[in-house]
């Protein structure tokens, strides 16, 4: 009989709950969404108890079928940088403030007001932003006086989940760097961080590694989940890290590029890359001792999504009227461009700019543009932008290790055009994955696996995951994205007193 992994990915939109064989093997998966709630321009929470019911529903489905007996773990990978508050029963206080949500602003600045920014990112790695959990904190103690003070430990969501099945309060390294209050060089909470902003040590959880075993599933979360007491609960990883795990970047150097929504290069290395700029950040790894240096830039896959929505009217109808794939006619149309688009760049940033730009306020938009270019065009440069910004982090990354290849994976990597035209742009070879969209669940269950001895160690990644083709680059067309990438870069800069406008604009 197969000894099963059950690796939850606790997501922004739901929870996939997958089953894997400790061979690797996927076997089946089944999701439950859970609702956000958006409001006051840039809030965003959402009700734990809708993650539990979610996990337990997305098990029982799972489980029709498997012998409950043979589970050897359980893990999880999560949302990162939320904030949930647990008052010393384990109740939660208030709804979870997502990863998303944006209102801790003037917090951020107090925490920037306190400590040096540049000291800031060589202690946790990460710039002070509103985005992490200690802003979220800083607010709720600054709005919500009551609650703070009844807060017993701030979690993120799969350590509630962890909690709900033992018992146990833990977060792991990954999610702890989440926080914007971990000290990356020493694996520990930086009192120098908490002192300087007033926050309480004792309110985060232990910081464990992600192998980690929590505890033993109780009887009461085995009953709703339609699993039996005693399966081992590993603590996981947050996405990102979990993400890491699952593209195979287990070893020193191994880098990869997911192309989702947004877009993120990142590699495994055993001490954190520190830009002088700090246009990338660290996050602590899965791997024990390892750190994953990452640059992450928001539009990506949203930028082909805008395309395909708002410019491909045509190959959309099309596509219905002859049955035939839509992506197949977009991707006919960007091949038909020649390298360059014909002189036409596009920007990406269609909802702002992290990495390598650090621009809320920027644009997107199309430069060279003239009667002569076309449809295709259009399309080409699109993705082509994309491709150029992506190359803007992998050179900082560059710029402190060896690269050779990078390995590929999201929904972009599904398409054979968009992969040769980020090789060319890059200069290295591209090699996308069996598993595009499995990264997260596959981290989760090597997690499991590894902490209960299933798996020797994170090596065995192997078994889940692994190249299946090679884009090597044409080097005529790497000659000609040398030369734009200048040009792309001084449209951005050209541009960037007009994006302030805009946005000056925006507010009036």
């Amino acid at each position: 009989m197969p000894k099963y992994l059950i690796a939850h990915d606790l997501g922004t939109s739901g929870n996939k709950a997958t089953l894997f064989t400790a061979d690797g093997e996927y076997v089946k998966s089944k999701v439950a969404s859970y609702d956000t709630k958006f409001f006051n321009a840039n809030w965003a929470e959402q009700n734990p108890d809708d993650w539990w019911e979610a996990v337990c529903l997305s098990t029982r489905e799972l489980m029709q079928g498997i012998d409950a007996g043979s589970v050897a773990a359980v893990s999880f990978s999560g949302q990162m940088m939320g904030c949930l508050c647990i008052d010393k029963n384990g109740m939660p206080l208030r709804d979870h403030i997502i990863w998303a949500d944006m209102r801790a602003v003037a917090e951020e600045e107090f925490v920037r007001a306190h400590i040096d920014t540049p000291k800031f990112y060589r202690i946790t790695g990460h710039r002070p932003s509103a985005s992490y959990t200690l802003a979220k904190l800083l607010w709720i103690k600054n709005n919500e006086p009551d609650i703070y003070k009844k807060i017993y430990k701030v979690l993120n969501a799969k350590d509630y989940i962890v909690y709900k099945m033992t018992g146990r309060f833990f977060t792991d390294y990954s999610d702890a760097t989440g926080t914007n209050a971990f000290d990356l060089n020493t694996f520990l909470w930086s009192e120098e961080i908490l002192d300087g902003v007033g926050v309480d040590g004792d309110l985060l959880p232990e910081a464990v590694p992600s192998t980690h075993v929590a505890g033993e599933l109780q009887r009461q979360a085995a009953e709703e989940c339609g699993l039996i007491p005693g399966i081992p609960v590993v603590i996981g990883a947050g996405d990102g890290t979990a993400a890491t795990v699952g593209a195979g970047s287990v070893a020193e150097g191994v880098t990869y590029n997911c192309l989702g929504s947004s877009s993120w290069i990142a590699t495994t290395t055993r001490k954190p890359v520190f830009d002088e700029q700090m246009r990338t950040f660290n996050w602590a790894h899965a791997v024990p001792g390892m750190v994953v240096p990452c640059g992450t830039m928001q539009a990506a896959g949203n930028s082909y999504a805008w395309m395909k929505k708002e410019l491909c009217g045509g190959e959309l109808l099309r596509a219905k009227q002859e049955g035939v794939s839509a992506y197949d006619l977009i991707n006919g149309e960007i091949a038909a461009s020649p390298a360059g688009a014909n002189g036409l760049y596009y920007l990406p940033y269609l909802i702002g700019e992290r990495s390598p730009r650090w621009n809320p306020n920027a644009k997107g938009a199309f430069i060279g543009l003239t009667m002569e270019h076309t449809h295709a065009d259009m399309l080409r440069s699109v993705v082509e932008g994309i491709g150029m910004n992506l190359k803007l982090i992998l050179d900082i990354m560059r710029a402190h290790i060896h690269i050779e290849t990078i390995i590929a994976l999201g929904g972009l990597a599904k398409s054979d055009v968009c992969l040769q035209i980020f090789a060319d742009i890059f200069g290295i070879d591209v090699k996308p994955l069996n598993h595009l969209e499995e990264a997260s669940s596959i981290g989760a269950a090597v997690c499991a696996g590894v902490g209960v001895g299933a798996l020797r160690d994170f090596s065995e990644v192997e078994k889940f995951v692994y190249p299946v083709g090679m884009f090597e680059p044409d080097r005529k067309n790497c000659k000609r994205y040398e030369k734009m990438i200048g040009i792309f870069n001084h449209s951005y800069d050209a541009l960037c007193g007009v994006y302030g406008e805009i946005a000056a604009m925006a507010n009036q």
